[in-house]
Order: C-alpha cells, then sequence, then structure tokens
C-alpha cells in the first residue's frame, strides 16, 4: 500500500474486505447446507481471536503511523530553520561562493516545494541529494580560501544540519511494506473467518457486514493517508518552506 495511489487504496480495501466476507459466507454457507455444523463453537473462538488480533495490529499501525506524522511535520518546521539559518551564515563565506551557495539554497528550497506541488517527491529527493552535494564542494572550496575558520566553521555546521534533517525525514517516511502485507494477510482471513461464521450459522445480516466493510476499510485508508505526509486528506502543511522560499527571494 506504500505505492498504490490513494484512491486505489480508497477502492481496493473494500473490494478486499467484502469479498472476504462474501467468500467466507458462502463457504459457511455451503457447509451449513451439507449439515456440517458441529464445530461452529470452536470455530468462533478462532474467528474470535483473529478479529483480536487484526484489532491489536490495527491499533499498533495506527499509533505508529500518527506518530510517524507528527514526526515529519516537526522535521519539516526543524529543517525549515536549519535551512534558513544556513542561508542567512552564507554572508560569512567570501565571494564568489557567498553568491553560488546562496543560488543553491534557492533552488533547494524551490525544489521542496515543487516536489510535493508536483507529486513528485522522489525526484525531489535526488535533486535534493544532488544540490547537497554542490553545497558541499563550494563550501570547502571557501573554507579553502577564506582566513577566518571560526565563521566559516558556523556555516559548515548549518549546512551540516540542513543535510542531517534531510536524512532524518526520509528515514521517517512511511511504514514498511512487509508491515501492510501483515496487516491484510490477517485482515483477510478475519473477515473470511467472520463470513464463514455468518454462513454457518445461517444469520448473516447485510446491514451488519456493510457495516463491518465501512468500518474496517475506513480504518485502513486513515492509516494509510496518515502514512502519506505529501498527499491525501491528511498532510503535512508545507506552508512553512513557501514562507521561507518567500523570505529567501526577497532582494537584499
Amino acid at each position: 500500500m506504500g505505492t498504490l495511489p490513494l484512491w486505489a487504496v480508497l477502492l481496493l480495501t473494500p473490494a478486499v474486505i467484502l469479498g472476504s466476507l462474501e467468500g467466507g459466507r458462502l463457504l459457511g454457507t455451503i457447509r451449513r447446507r451439507r449439515g456440517s455444523t458441529d464445530q461452529e463453537a470452536s470455530g468462533s473462538a478462532m474467528v474470535t481471536a483473529t478479529v483480536g488480533l487484526l484489532s491489536i495490529m490495527l491499533a499498533f499501525t495506527f499509533g505508529l503511523a500518527a506518530t510517524r506524522f507528527d514526526a515529519r511535520r516537526q522535521l519539516l518546521l526543524d529543517e525549515a530553520s536549519a535551512i534558513e539559518i544556513a542561508y542567512l551564515r552564507a554572508d560569512l563565506l567570501p565571494e564568489p561562493q557567498r553568491g553560488t551557495i546562496r543560488n543553491l539554497f534557492r533552488s533547494y528550497v524551490d525544489i521542496r516545494v515543487k516536489g510535493v506541488d508536483l507529486h513528485k517527491v522522489e525526484e525531489a529527493v535526488l535533486k535534493s541529494g544532488e544540490l547537497h552535494s554542490q553545497l558541499w564542494i563550494h563550501t570547502v572550496a571557501a573554507v579553502e580560501s577564506d582566513q577566518r575558520p571560526a565563521a566559516t566553521s558556523l556555516f559548515v555546521q548549518s549546512l551540516s544540519d540542513v543535510i542531517a534533517f534531510h536524512s532524518r525525514r526520509i528515514a521517517t517516511r512511511g511504514i514498511p511494506s512487509m508491515s501492510w502485507i501483515a496487516i491484510y494477510c490477517v485482515a483477510i482471513l478475519a473477515m473470511a473467518g467472520l463470513g464463514y461464521e455468518a454462513g454457518l450459522s445461517g444469520r448473516g445480516r447485510p446491514l451488519a457486514m456493510f457495516a463491518v466493510v465501512i468500518s474496517y476499510s475506513a480504518i485502513l485508508y486513515l492509516i494509510t493517508d496518515l502514512n502519506r505526509s505529501e498527499d491525501g486528506l491528511l498532510t503535512v502543511s508545507r506552508q512553512v518552506m513557501v514562507d521561507l522560499r518567500s523570505t529567501i527571494n526577497m532582494p537584499r
């Protein structure tokens, strides 16, 4: 689910849950008609355990997604602050590196903003890494030509912070793919078990099954949305980066 677009998740999740329920109910109905109801009690206990496991996994994953969402929001604020400080400390560098580094920072922030606006986050990450290399090359040249090591060391530290925040932002980007596979496998088993139990007992209610489909689909979609900080309904506001772009592009 980490690579699927959100509209596909919105359509696929209810289909998977409903298909599992209906498949299990069909199998349970067939067995009931054949008179195979002697193991209903033990089967009910297994279904309860599976649904409980699914609930625990959803609660854990929701907490993980919410925590990472908050972490990405805080990292964005910290990174914007680090970029602004580094941009201002570029004044401590000699020319021509001073002007070149300022222009690179303007390009860096512009790429960050446009990457989200154009939904090209992966491309923006690659370009950001390239700009880090260029910034470092010009910084080394500035340090070698400057006779004020104390002043240039302040900029070097600021640039190191910018690169570090970028690496941390990438490291907190989402829930691992194996976690999604495990969640959906357990969800399929749990929903199939519920459907099987309903078909075996002959007490399946369409309205109740519809409520189950909607509830679990909504939770899974919410987790997926929280896991995507760049798109969807719940996004980390990029206004701080937009404001930074306006600030550093102002004539000085």
